[in-house]
């Protein structure tokens, strides 16, 4: 910390000064470009009465040994803080928090290794990051001096648009001991779609936000198709992303899977410039702050070529029959044994079909409409037997997110609507103004 705004000089002040050391030390931290800035970002003092700051820092804060823990304890204890937050709705980090099962299971099958680049445009809290460096550093117990340095300091790179997911991933990743205060942050609190990448990663895992179309189209050279859905744009900035044969794991809602127009064009490109070899069909009740149905799309960026590079898609299906809720039956690493089991990540070329995991040729895909990738082959139980129904209060659950998911296709249609409209209109002014 710099000298005059640390720790002891907080202690050293009381009442009034306590508050404006306070207030100056968070408007100083937040100047700098290192992690330090992005942790203090912006960040304000919501404590307004300075008796009960002065009794936080001192009687609480300063009475603890935190300096005693190791990483491994600090970095626990605020990724629970983080879910618990995570969990209090529209209150809480939800949006920004993947669940960890589901970024385990990830991390399982994609297999990050020590010397690779890893990279999140949409990071949130860092949960993926996080995930790879604790994968790699249990599969790697004999790392190298120079690996053990690139883990710490270069392996991960993220951006995050928002000010508070960006604090929050920038502490996490520094209780976990990855990057130090004064590093350059590796976390870019800014638009990562804006701009066309000027660095090209290994690996990109990612969730991407979820919810309505973005208020401007992003008009970049290095996109297939110019849409306002985000969701198919991280699509495709994920490809850009990619070095030639750079692999990624990307969660996107239903609509990337069968959206017409410029959704359509985004997924023949996809299938014919990138090896998409897998698709997890993801099933309600999962995510904190969403009600939009989602799934996993794993692919690998190749060279470009006349032939498409996708051959077959592999679709493990956890949807249908399967019910969960957020408290009482939450998704569990164990509920995605079987799914890592049929990806088979250590020689994915070698697979067998099984009831969840169907295989569908390039040829089949083309050959539907929209080349739409909503692929489903189960019979749901539920339609059929009444008689062994879901407990009423995960009927209710899913009841939520269908509404919840119908609402966002409703909104993302009406400023379609608008859009259209205002386009028609400003095409009837200028008609009327030329004729007059």
């Amino acid at each position: 910390m710099p000298i005059g705004y640390d720790w002891p000089t907080l202690l050293n002040r009381s009442g009034e000064q306590l508050e404006a050391q306070y207030n100056n030390t968070l408007a100083k931290l937040g100047q700098y470009d290192d992690m330090l800035g992005v942790v203090f970002r912006k960040a304000r003092n919501r404590i307004q009465n300075p008796a009960k700051l002065e009794q936080l820092i001192k009687e609480f804060i300063d009475q603890h040994e935190w300096m005693s823990y190791d990483a491994d304890l600090k970095g626990e204890a605020y990724e629970g803080l983080i879910e618990k937050t995570a969990q209090e709705g529209a209150r809480g980090a939800g949006q920004y928090f993947t669940p960890r099962a589901l970024i385990d299971a990830i991390v399982d099958v994609m297999l990050p290794e020590p010397d690779q680049r890893i990279c999140d445009p949409a990071c949130g809290t860092g949960g993926f990051f996080l995930g790879a460096y604790q994968s790699i550093v249990k599969r790697f117990p004999n790392l190298s001096s120079e690996q053990a340095a690139h883990l710490r300091s270069g392996a991960f790179t993220g951006w995050e648009i928002a000010d508070l997911p960006g604090r929050l991933c920038a502490m996490n990743l520094l209780l976990h001991g990855i990057e130090s205060p004064d590093s350059d942050s590796p976390i870019h609190v800014d638009d990562a779609l804006r701009d066309v990448p000027d660095d090209r990663f290994d690996m990109v895992l990612t969730n991407p936000p979820f919810g309505k179309s973005s208020s401007d189209s992003y008009e970049r050279e290095d996109f297939w198709a110019t849409t306002k859905n985000k969701q198919l744009n991280f699509v495709q900035h994920v490809v850009s992303l990619l070095k030639v044969g750079g692999t990624s794991a990307v969660v996107v809602p239903d609509n990337v899977l069968f959206e017409g127009d410029a959704g359509e064009t985004i997924r023949r490109r996809l299938l014919h410039d990138c090896d998409v070899h897998t698709l997890l069909r993801m099933p309600t009740g999962v995510f904190y702050a969403t009600g939009v149905k989602c799934n996993v799309l794993f692919f690998s960026r190749r060279e470009g070529a006349e032939h498409p590079w996708t051959k077959e898609l592999w679709v493990y299906d956890l949807r249908t029959n399967k019910h969960f809720t957020l408290k009482q039956n939450p998704l569990t690493r164990a509920d995605l044994d079987d799914f890592v089991a049929c990806y088979n990540p250590t020689n994915r070329h070698v697979r067998q079909e099984s009831e969840r995991f169907k295989c569908y040729t390039y040829s089949e895909l083309m050959a539907r409409d929209k080349v739409s990738l909503d692929l489903f082959w189960l019979r749901d139980e539920s339609l059929e037997d009444i008689d062994n129904l879901p407990a009423p209060t995960v009927l209710a659950a899913e009841i939520v997110e269908d509404l919840q998911s119908a609402l966002t296709e409703i909104s993302a249609l009406v400023d379609n609507l608008n859009d259209a409209e205002a386009e028609m209109s400003a095409i009837s002014a200028v008609q009327a103004e030329s004729v007059a």
